[in-house]
């Protein structure tokens, strides 16, 4: 059995009952709650039921996202699809705490990028505000996500552990976070040439009548193609069927039956999915999208449900595992626009799930919602230590841009980031600046979100939007190598689910999408300053460090030579473009939508 040292607790840390250290012994406090109870679980008169709250990819989000990006659909009665403005961590609050009524044991778990790529209001205090509201919201366990990495191996630990950050310091000034006080779980992720997971692999809950409940938690062992690459140079990712298996083993050996997988891995859907939608309808998980689909197939038999994140989109599926029986998959969306309430029952002989009895469903967190006064007061508290920078106008505008909400290839609010990146790397040669899809966290909205009044685009609206502070990087490409990085969106991890680069400007290029792979792109319809690209002709062109280092897929931008940068990164490059391009007599109208053709 692996073995990890235990850690001192930190103040806010719940404390683990001296009963579990008997049972699993010392060595495994870290990764183990419990209640007092030392013995093996008690008969009892009936089954146990307990109740799991799920959440995934929360991104920092303690607000509600605005625009389209910020909205849930869901099917009505009379067939239709209707969408919703969600979110709100102080409204999901709310919403748990009237879940929980009348249920005995309820644990609140999270599949992973809970913070990374989050708003100011978060990422300011290197996101310690969404690590205290998920505390104020009873999370009892997380898996970490590929985002949870967005500022290195090290910066995850202190997030854990606690300690003030190594360059900015505390927050809260002569007030030391404290860390975590639920256990981030990491089973497939160690150290290069080490097989010690960076965190623990595993978490058991003792119920109060001795029944256990263990959670393997993990990432995708895809997740370098999602993370800057020079912030996980000495760590390495696994595979997931390999790593549950082993980490179900040790669970076994230690008689906990009961056992959930908390993976941050999903399916790719390529569109908007209702929450309400049946995934089972026309069989079993038929509309459950891969690679989660084959991960949850292939889990031992030991595994009874999957807790799964990294797609965005919703939805409550039921596998066959490889003995033949039904396993439970679901997923929360994104930005704490819904969570997944899962009621089962344990047999009060064995301790395992008696999984005829697994009921699943995805409710949405509507703004409509009342908000929960604790929370609300919590998040108030950070708000008011950014305000002055968050309300600070930056730009403005004459329309909505749609960028992370919007469903069309060609994304307004794309067309103006990978301006900005342009505009912002003309003195190294930049021609033309690229941004990827998953680069785009959110929509610009001509309506007010506070009281900067219409059309006006503050500081943290915009951070929203870009709020990677990555590093932009200028290369020169050949025109071949140009016209394969546009390919690489089309073709190997991105078949399934393409990928259009949003170019600046200065670039167009067509797509056929009834052609296979990387032949959808029409090379011969890519066009640099209205001229088509030449083969051999070299291009200056700028991106963020983790496209130049392949990241998404668009491993064409390793190759690049001539490289500049550090200087400016994507968020400075947008907000002084939105400062330059824009003024309130002279608003900046979305892009005319020339730069990507699709033909069906």
């Amino acid at each position: 059995m692996l073995i990890l040292k235990a850690r001192p607790a930190a103040p806010r840390r719940r404390a683990l009952a001296a009963g579990a250290a008997a049972v699993l012994g010392l060595s495994l406090l870290s990764w183990t709650g419990a209640s007092a109870a030392t013995g093996p679980a008690a008969a009892q008169p009936g089954p146990v039921p307990v109740q799991l709250l799920a959440l995934n990819d929360l991104h920092g989000n303690l607000d509600p996202v605005d625009g389209p990006a910020g909205s849930v659909s869901r099917i009505t009665d009379s067939g239709d699809v209707v969408r919703t403005q969600a979110g709100g961590v102080a409204r999901l609050a709310a919403l748990l705490k009237d879940a929980r009524e009348g249920q005995p044991h309820t644990l609140t778990v999270g599949a992973g990028d809970l913070i990374g790529g989050s708003p100011l209001l978060s990422a300011n205090f290197h996101d310690e505000p969404t690590v205290d509201a998920l505390e104020e919201l009873g999370l009892d366990v997380a898996s970490v996500g590929n985002h949870e990495f967005d500022e290195g191996p090290e910066e995850l630990l202190r997030i854990d552990r606690g300690g003030c950050h190594p360059s900015d310091g505390c927050a809260v000034p002569e007030e030391p976070y404290d860390g975590a006080d639920f256990p981030y779980l990491a089973a497939n992720v160690t150290r290069k040439g080490s097989a010690e997971p960076l965190l623990p692999p595993y978490w058991v809950k003792t119920l109060p009548g001795g029944e256990r409940i263990g959670f393997i938690g993990l990432i995708t062992e895809n997740a370098p193609d999602a993370i800057s690459a020079a912030r996980i140079r000495d760590v390495e990712f696994h595979d997931e069927v390999e790593t549950v298996d082993r980490y179900s083993r040790e669970l076994t050996a230690m008689g906990v039956a009961a056992q959930t997988v908390v993976l941050h891995e999903g399916g790719n859907h390529g569109g908007s999915i209702p929450y309400n939608e049946d995934c089972d309808e026309g069989g079993p998980a038929a509309k459950l999208g891969q690679p989660i689909r084959r991960l949850a197939e292939s889990f031992t038999p030991d595994v009874d449900m999957v807790l799964s994140g990294h797609s965005h989109e919703p939805y409550v599926c039921t596998v066959t595992d490889p003995a033949g029986d039904p396993r439970t998959v679901t997923q929360a969306a994104s930005f704490g626009r819904t969570y997944t309430d899962v009621r089962f029952a344990l047999d009060p002989d064995t301790g395992d799930v008696l999984r005829g009895t697994v009921e699943a469903a995805n409710h949405p967190v509507l703004t409509s919602a009342p908000q929960d006064p604790a929370m609300a007061k919590l998040i108030d508290t950070w708000r008011e230590r950014s305000a002055e920078l968050e309300n600070k106008p930056v730009g403005y505008i004459t329309a909505d841009l749609p960028g992370r909400g919007s469903t069309a290839p060609e994304r307004p609010l794309g067309g103006v980031i990978a301006d900005g990146l342009a505009e912002a790397t003309r003195g190294s040669g930049a021609e033309i600046g690229f941004i990827q899809p998953g680069g785009i966290r959110g929509d610009l909205t001509y309506a007010s979100s506070g009281d900067e009044g219409d059309g006006v685009v503050t500081y943290a609206e915009a951070f929203r939007v870009s709020p990677f502070e990555s590093a932009v990087v200028t290369m020169t490409l050949t025109g071949d190598q140009l016209v394969a990085a546009l390919r690489n969106g089309f073709e190997g991890p991105n078949e399934a689910s393409p990928r259009f680069l949003q170019p600046s400007a200065e670039l167009s290029y067509a797509v056929d999408m009834s052609r296979a792979g990387g032949a959808r792109l029409d090379a011969a319809s890519v066009r640099v300053a209205g001229e088509p690209v030449a083969a051999d002709r070299e291009y200056r062109v700028t991106v963020s460090e983790f496209l130049a280092e392949g990241g998404d897929g668009f491993t064409a931008f390793k190759d690049g030579t001539g490289r500049q940068g550090g200087d400016v990164t994507d968020t400075a490059a947008l907000v002084t473009y939105l400062q330059n391009a824009s003024a309130p007599e002279a608003p900046l109208a979305p892009p005319s939508p020339a730069r990507i053709a699709v033909r069906q």
